[in-house]
């Protein structure tokens, strides 16, 4: 199931939730909501695992898999795996609402279909196309409160579509012989490492801007905007860094403060709505 990237998909969730409710929702909800989602992530990585089991064996980062390994079997995996999906649906449908529930099944959908059979083996768009489906938990977090969707969901689902590119492809420079000897055409293998270099800034600067746009589309106060700021002139610094020197060692610094700074974003936003409403 893949349980640290759930971790970072829910890093996006609650926050958007309380975005949603202007203040915090129920414990309750927060905890129907979370459970939901990490079902529905489950379910989509356990489907991947299973595609991507024949690659998995190539490549240093992956040979550990359970089902590489023989520790679970494929026939049990893919079982595990609709068992999982259709258990997050019916959770969300009932303890949240049918529209958080087809959200969820829809980015697992998306995930197995369009990244994992399609693109993921075929074309260098693969995790800028793919990588929607991590969007996704953004708009489950905010339909789970509101039972709609409305425009500062949308602007969080861009601004999650265009930091993936630069945090993965910072990985993938790491990983760039892994993928090599899997034939994964992802974009640091069919690519230079300065074309590469060039895209993950111009995405950073695209990522930082999103950010900015995201104040006023949600009302967001000072402390938000301040945080945006701060926070995505490291993201570009460290791109900057990437692109003069593009060894593993850079890009995985870049990859560290991606995910920090995914985080702290979102707990910016969560704690700039708490005090501005004086929660």
């Amino acid at each position: 199931m893949k349980p640290r990237i759930i971790e970072l998909l829910l890093v996006t969730t609650v926050p958007t939730m309380i975005i949603a409710e202007g203040g915090i929702p129920s414990l309750w909800l927060i905890v129907a909501t979370v459970v939901g989602g990490t079902l529905a992530a489950g379910g989509a990585h356990a489907f991947n695992m299973y595609i991507d089991r024949d690659i998995d064996r190539l490549m240093e980062r992956t040979k550990g898999r359970p089902l590489v390994t023989g520790e679970v079997s494929p026939r049990e995996a893919i079982i595990f795996a609709f068992a999982v999906e259709i258990l997050a649906f019916v959770w969300l449908w009932v303890l949240v609402n049918l529209l958080s529930a087809v959200l969820a099944i829809s980015a697992t959908l998306f995930y197995v279909f369009v990244y994992s059979l399609w693109l993921k083996r075929s074309s260098t768009s693969n995790i800028v196309i793919g990588g929607a489906a991590g969007a996704v938990p953004v708009l489950v977090g905010w339909s789970a409160v509101t039972n709609e969707l409305d425009w500062p969901p949308v602007v969080l689902f861009a601004i999650i579509f265009y930091w993936t590119p630069p945090h993965f492809w910072a990985l993938a420079i790491r990983y760039r012989d892994d993928y090599e000897a899997a034939e994964v055409p992802m974009l640091p293998v069919v690519r230079s490492l300065k074309t590469t270099a060039t895209r993950i800034v111009l995405y950073s600067v695209l990522l930082w801007g999103l950010t900015l746009v995201f104040a006023p589309v949600a009302d967001m106060g000072v402390l938000y905007v301040a945080a945006a700021v701060v926070l995505g002139g490291v993201f570009l610094a460290l791109a900057v860094r990437v692109y003069r020197d593009p060894r593993p060692q850079q890009a995985m610094k870049l990859f560290g403060w991606s995910i920090t700074y995914v985080t702290l974003l979102f707990a910016a936003m969560a704690v700039d709505v708490i005090v501005r409403n004086g929660i």
